[in-house]
Parts: C-alpha cells; sequence; structure tokens
C-alpha cells in the first residue's frame, strides 16, 4: 500500500481506488498515461486521496508512484488481471492491470470501501449461448466495494447483465435526475435501474447500510456519461454491430474481446466514442470522490456517537476484554546504537495493536464481529485507531477525556533485537469490573470470551466467576510473564477453558501454584 493511502487510511480521510485495466488494455500510449494522471488530480481536487491499483513484477500495488504508473501504462506485455489470474500473474512475477474485479479484491484487503470504474463487465452478447459473463458481476455479489461506474459497457447484453446483477443479490442505483441505467458512452439503456439515489448524500447513505448490514456483497452505482459529450445511442449501436461481426469473424474470444471492441468503437465512430470515454471517466472520478467524501463524513460522525448505531441483526458475539495500544517501532539501521544523545539513522513506523484489540481484529476477519472492551484517550491517537478498526465492533470502547491511549514505544537493533521498550499503559486500569458489568447480558450469551492479562485482576476474577455461573468458555491471553498469574493467584483458573502462554508465562504460571517444573526445564 502507497504509504499516502496507507497514511490516510489510518486517519480516516477518504480513499477511492482506481482500476488499471483501463490504462494498460482500454488506451493507447501515451493518451492511457496522461487519462490516469487527469483522473488522480480529479480524485485530490474533490477531496479524496487516489489509490490507483496495480500489479508491478509479481507484486500487488495499492496506489501507484508516478513511475509505476508509467511503467505500466507504456508496458506492452501487461496482463488483464482478474481474480482467476492473480495466482499465476503473482507466481510468475508479472505485470498487469486489473479488472473491476481485480481491483474490488484488493481494494477490499486495504479498506477501501469506494472505488470508481469507467463500467463494469457483464453478460456479452450471445452470453446464452457462449456462457461469457464477466468476473466482475459475480465479484459484485461477493465483495463489499462501492463501485460508482457509467453503467455496464455498451458493447454487453445489458438486460441480462442487470438480471445477472440481481440474480447475484447486488445492490444497483442510478445517479441523477434519473432511473435510466446508463450505457457507458450513451445515457440511456433501455433499461431502468432498480433504485435511484440523487446526490452523493444519498449514494453514501446507501453504501452506509449495505456495509452496515454485512452482506458481503457490493453496491454499483451506475452515473451517465455527461450529456455534452455523450455519444449517439444509435450511431455506438451501429459501430458494435458491425465490431461484434468483425470479432466474431477473427475469432476473438474471452477477456480479448472488450479491448478489441472498445478500440474498434473508436475507429468506427471517428474518434467520438473515446470522447465520451474520457468525459464518462473524468466525470465519474468527480462523483466517486464525492461520495467517498460523504461516505467518510458518515462514518466519522457515527465513530463520534453523532449517528444512531446500526441496528444489530447478528447472533450472539463473541466478547473481547483486553487492551488497546499504538505501537511505534524504531529499527536502527546500522549495527550499533550510538548513546549521549546523538540521533541514529533509522526507520520508525506505527502500528495498532494490544493484545485485546488484536484477537478481536483477528475474530473479525473470520467473520465472528466479536463485543470489544477495552478502553482508548480523546487525545490524538483517537480517530486513527477508530478508523484502522472500521471492520470491528468498537461501539462499546470507553473513549475517555483527560487519558492517553496506550502507547508502547520500541527501538530495536538492526538485527531485530530489542534495545530498549518504554510503554504508556495507564488507561489500561480503566477497564474495571464496573465497566464490564455493564455487558453482563452480552457475556453470558457469548460463544467465547475472550481476556487479556492487561486487564485489572477484579475485572478478571468478576469474568471468571461469571463463567462458572453461567458456564461460559473464556480464553486467557497472559500477555506477558508479570501478568500472566493473574487468574492464578486465586481459584479463578479453574473457570478457564483456553490459556496460550509461551514458555516464560508458563513457567511464572507454575511458579504461582507452587508446580515443580518438568526434568530438563528451569526457570530463568
Amino acid at each position: 500500500i502507497h504509504p499516502s493511502v496507507q497514511e490516510a487510511l489510518m486517519e480516516g480521510r477518504p480513499v477511492v481506488a482506481l482500476e488499471s485495466t483501463i490504462v494498460t488494455h482500454g488506451m493507447a500510449y501515451p493518451l492511457n498515461l496522461s487519462m490516469a494522471r487527469k483522473v488522480e488530480e480529479i480524485v485530490r481536487s474533490n477531496g479524496a486521496v487516489p489509490a490507483t491499483v496495480g500489479i508491478v513484477k509479481g507484486q500487488i500495488h495499492v496506489g501507484l508512484t508516478d513511475e509505476e504508473l508509467e511503467f505500466l501504462a507504456s508496458s506492452k506485455n501487461a496482463v488483464k488481471v482478474s481474480r482467476r489470474d492473480y495466482p499465476f500473474v503473482l507466481s510468475q512475477g508479472l505485470s498487469g492491470g486489473t479488472t473491476v474485479s481485480g481491483t474490488m479484491i484488493a481494494a477490499h484487503k486495504a479498506g477501501i470501501p469506494v472505488f470508481v470504474s469507467g463500467g463494469i463487465g457483464g453478460v456479452h452478447r450471445e452470453g446464452e449461448n457462449t456462457l461469457d459473463v464477466s468476473a466482475d458481476l459475480t465479484e459484485l455479489g461477493r465483495t463489499p466495494v462501492a463501485v460508482v461506474s457509467a453503467g455496464a459497457k455498451s458493447i454487453l447484453d445489458i438486460g441480462r447483465t442487470l438480471e445477472y446483477l440481481e440474480t447475484q443479490g447486488v445492490c444497483v442505483a442510478a445517479f441523477g435526475e434519473s432511473r435510466e441505467f446508463p450505457a457507458f458512452f450513451s445515457r440511456q439503456s433501455g433499461f431502468q435501474a432498480p433504485y435511484h439515489v440523487r446526490d452523493e448524500e444519498e449514494a453514501a447513505k446507501l453504501i452506509d447500510s449495505a456495509l452496515g448490514l454485512g452482506l458481503s456483497s457490493g453496491v454499483l452505482i451506475a452515473v451517465p456519461c455527461p450529456k455534452e459529450q455523450a455519444a449517439s445511442g444509435q450511431v455506438i449501436e451501429e459501430a458494435i454491430q458491425l465490431a461484434l461481426s468483425e470479432a466474431r469473424a477473427k475469432g476473438i474470444t474471452g477477456k480479448e474481446v472488450t479491448p478489441f471492441m472498445l478500440q474498434k468503437i473508436t475507429e468506427l465512430t471517428a474518434g467520438k466514442s473515446l470522447d465520451s470515454n474520457l468525459a464518462l471517466i473524468y466525470n465519474n472520478a468527480k462523483v466517486g470522490s464525492c461520495i467517498a467524501v460523504a461516505l467518510s463524513k458518515r462514518q466519522k460522525a457515527r465513530r463520534k456517537g453523532n449517528l444512531p448505531q446500526r441496528e444489530n441483526m447478528s447472533p450472539p458475539q463473541p466478547v473481547v476484554i483486553g487492551g488497546i495500544n499504538v505501537d511505534f517501532i524504531a529499527k536502527a539501521q546500522n549495527p550499533d546504537i550510538l548513546g549521549g544523545g546523538q540521533t541514529n539513522a533509522g526507520r520508525v513506523r506505527r502500528t495498532f495493536g494490544g493484545v485485546g484489540r488484536n484477537l478481536a481484529d483477528c475474530l473479525s476477519r473470520l467473520g465472528q464481529t466479536p463485543l470489544l472492551l477495552s478502553a482508548v484517550g480523546k487525545d490524538e491517537h483517537l480517530e486513527s485507531v477508530l478508523h484502522y478498526c472500521h471492520h470491528m465492533d468498537m461501539s462499546a470502547v470507553l473513549q475517555l477525556e483527560g487519558k492517553n491511549t496506550a502507547t508502547y514505544c520500541a527501538v530495536i537493533t538492526s538485527a531485530g533485537e530489542l534495545s530498549i521498550g518504554l510503554g504508556d499503559m495507564d488507561i489500561h486500569h480503566q477497564i474495571t469490573e464496573q465497566y464490564v458489568s455493564q455487558f453482563k447480558d452480552k457475556l453470558c450469551q457469548a460463544p467465547l470470551v475472550c481476556i487479556d492479562g492487561n486487564v485489572p485482576l477484579s475485572t478478571i476474577q468478576y469474568v471468571c466467576q461469571l463463567a462458572r455461573e453461567h458456564h461460559l468458555a473464556v480464553c486467557y491471553e497472559p500477555t506477558d510473564e508479570n501478568k500472566a498469574s493473574k487468574p492464578f493467584l486465586s481459584d479463578s483458573w479453574k473457570a478457564l477453558t483456553y490459556i496460550s502462554p509461551n514458555l516464560q508465562e508458563l513457567r511464572a504460571i507454575n511458579r504461582t501454584l507452587g508446580n515443580t517444573l518438568p526434568a530438563g526445564i528451569e526457570y530463568s
């Protein structure tokens, strides 16, 4: 992930994903490069951060440098990369442009909810016989990203494309004054979109609702080409029929059909379709950026408690009780770290951790949506923490005035050995029995309760007592050698179902219980 994109994501600023197949296969060099640069500039000028997705020498990039963008634009051997192509292209170290499908996958994994494209793929004409259906449609059915495009490409069977999107459970909405589903170059396709949003605020509200339901499917916002640059439907249709005939005669099939058709239609319309193509791409970038900004504002308002929380329709959640940390890792460049107040060359990076947060993160990525009980300060780290954890249920986390979010700073040698560690962890003492007991009903219904050693002893004892009374499964993560023994200072440990100590933590527990060590293992 490009540093500018990563920084924006951490700070909760709006980011717009952009595809690169239009660069590698949609237009000739150098027009493709100037188009891509202009699209990124439009995104920036409308308040968002562009993240063009591409494959460079076997590595997925979310956000490209200008040199990488020019490399893909001028490449003669770039591969068109959809879901099915990723394993081969990456394993062979190839470079390529990502389709709508390929870009959606990368955007979702990076945490970007809005993606701007020219037009999606769909069911090809005569697709009922050839079964030539774009992977874009199935991707929209299984990846929760909002795609802003000028509908489906005119060369497709738009009626069947809309039917297929319905089958895949994709929410489709036309953007603007009309419910007419646009046909890429043309504003009219002869088909109505199922739904209609008038502006970016309504679009953002729709996307926010879709993401909140956790349906794991995408949203398609269909934006018509600007009136001034829209091509005549009849002119385009005549060109499509001629191009289709030539494609059939030449035996062109599969993923080669769309690039051939677009190039041929440009020739047959004397460049008018290309003018429309550029206009709709620039317009989509503007509209998509405004939607991303509006969506970001909604999400920030919810995190600050100014919007109602989404209705919870899910089964009982696991509950995780533990710490949230902001970690600063400083790694020296040279083997020897100089003292005496001198500045050492090195790399410093910020990450988000905390044992409780890490457990909740992992459970969230496994689809379990745990409730996290923790505490953070209302300080300069708050917004970044909440955004980084946007995929997690943070609704119950304490946000405390006058307190510092837990931070940890580690200085490590060039060989990776810890030189010194400093921690400000006092806020973990606020994860009290009184606070946790407010969620007794959730705890008693939870299929699993996880608790880490950062939590005060009285809180651990309360949870263990509750577990005994209600037969709850409790997992204890000891955190470190000094905290590992907390449940073992009384009979609380008998309520634990799982524990995950390392060897040092297990030694400490063993010592607390007064047990002898197995032969061959000694206390350090």
